[in-house]
C-alpha cells in the first residue's frame, strides 16, 4: 500500500502531512518553505521520515495557480508519485466529511485523506518545449493587454485637453510595446521552428480554414500539454462542453461550462466566427443548429467545440484538414 502525503500549498510555505494511519488518522506534519531550498529539503525529509523509496510515496496537492508547479516538478523529477488535484474536488470531498475547520494543517489532512481514498490520477509535467511555448504565449498576451490599456489612455487623452508631454509619453510607450510584441512573436516562431514536431503540427493546424497563426500556437500549447485521449477531453479542458441544469419540472437552458483557460476560449471564439464563414464543416453544423432552433450564441459555442475537435483530429491523425460529410 502506498503511503500518502498531503501538501497544502501557499505562496510562502508548504504544509506537509503524512497520513501514518488511515483508520486512526494518526499523522506527522512538517512545514517547508515554498522555494528551491525548501523543495530539496522536502525531497530529503520524505524518504527519511517514511523510510520508503520515493516511488512508494504518493504526494497529493491542489492546483493552486502557479505556486504548486515548481514543487510538483521537483518531486516528480526526484522519483515521487505526484497527484495534482482540482481544488473543487478537494472542497467537495471536505464538505462530504462535514468538515467545518479551515486551517493549513486541516487542509493538508483533507488532501491526504482524499489521496488515500480516491486514488487520484498521477500528474505528468508538460514537456519542456511546451512549458517554454506557454511562457512565451503568456508574455505575448500580457504585452497585448498592456498595449490595449495604453491605446485606451491615448484615446481618452485625445478627447480631452491634455498636455503634449502626456501624449508623447503614451506614443513612446505604445511604440516600445509594439516592438516588444514583435520580438516575442519572433521568439515564439523561432521556438516552434527549432522543434520539428511542433513545426509540423502547426502546419497541420493552419491547414484548417479558420485557424490562423494565433490559434495554431494556442492549440499546440494545449493539445501537447497533456496526454488527451480524445477530442472530447480537450473540449472539456477548455470549458467548451455544454452543461444542463434540471431540477424537478425546471429545465434550464444549456450553456458552456467555461472551465479552463478563458484566454484560449476568447481566441477560439473569434476563430469560430471566422470558421462559420469559411470552414465547410463548421459552417454546415452551425446552420443546422440554427435551423433546429438554437440561438446564435449556442451555435457559436458548438462551432468552437467543433473547431477544437478538428484541431485534435489533424494532430492525432497527422494529416492535413479534409472536409467531412456533415450529416
Amino acid at each position: 500500500m502506498t503511503d500518502v502525503v498531503g501538501i497544502d500549498v501557499s505562496k510562502a510555505k508548504l504544509d506537509c502531512l503524512w497520513l501514518r494511519d488511515r483508520a486512526t488518522l494518526k499523522v506527522k506534519t512538517k512545514v517547508m518553505a515554498n522555494d528551491n531550498k525548501g523543495h530539496q529539503a522536502l525531497c530529503q525529509w520524505l524518504p527519511k521520515t517514511l523510510k520508503l523509496e520515493p516511488a512508494q510515496i504518493l504526494v497529493v496537492m491542489e492546483a493552486t495557480g502557479i505556486y504548486h508547479e515548481k514543487v510538483a516538478l521537483t518531486l516528480h523529477d526526484a522519483g515521487f508519485r505526484v497527484a495534482v488535484v482540482n481544488p473543487a474536488h478537494i472542497k467537495a470531498y471536505a464538505q462530504s466529511l462535514g468538515n467545518t475547520h479551515k486551517t493549513d494543517k486541516q487542509d493538508s489532512l483533507i488532501i491526504a485523506r482524499f489521496g488515500a481514498e480516491r486514488d487520484p490520477a498521477l500528474w505528468q509535467p508538460e514537456p519542456l518545449e511546451i512549458r517554454e511555448l506557454k511562457a512565451l504565449i503568456a508574455r505575448l498576451e500580457a504585452l497585448e493587454v498592456d498595449y490595449q490599456r495604453e491605446s485606451n489612455r491615448l484615446e481618452k487623452a485625445e478627447l480631452r485637453p491634455s498636455s503634449q508631454t502626456v501624449l508623447d509619453s503614451i506614443h513612446t510607450m505604445l511604440n516600445e510595446l509594439e516592438k516588444a510584441k514583435r520580438r516575442i512573436e519572433e521568439d515564439i516562431d523561432d521556438h516552434i521552428d527549432r522543434h520539428p514536431g511542433l513545426k509540423h503540427d502547426k502546419a497541420l493546424l493552419e491547414s484548417i480554414p479558420g485557424v490562423g497563426k494565433v490559434v495554431s500556437r494556442l492549440m499546440l500549447s494545449v493539445i501537447h500539454s497533456r496526454d488527451f485521449t480524445g477530442a472530447k477531453q480537450v473540449a472539456a479542458y477548455l470549458g467548451l462542453i455544454p452543461t444542463q441544469v434540471e431540477s424537478g419540472v425546471f429545465r434550464g437552458r444549456s450553456a458552456l461550462s467555461k472551465r479552463g483557460p478563458a484566454s484560449v476560449r476568447a481566441k477560439l471564439y473569434m476563430a469560430a466566427v471566422c470558421a462559420s464563414q469559411c470552414n465547410p464543416d463548421v459552417s454546415a453544423m452551425k446552420e443546422r443548429l440554427l435551423q433546429n432552433g438554437k440561438n446564435h450564441m449556442q451555435a457559436i459555442g458548438a462551432a468552437m467545440r467543433k473547431l477544437v475537435h478538428i484541431c485534435f483530429g489533424v494532430i492525432k491523425n497527422q494529416t492535413e484538414y479534409r472536409p467531412q460529410t456533415v450529416s
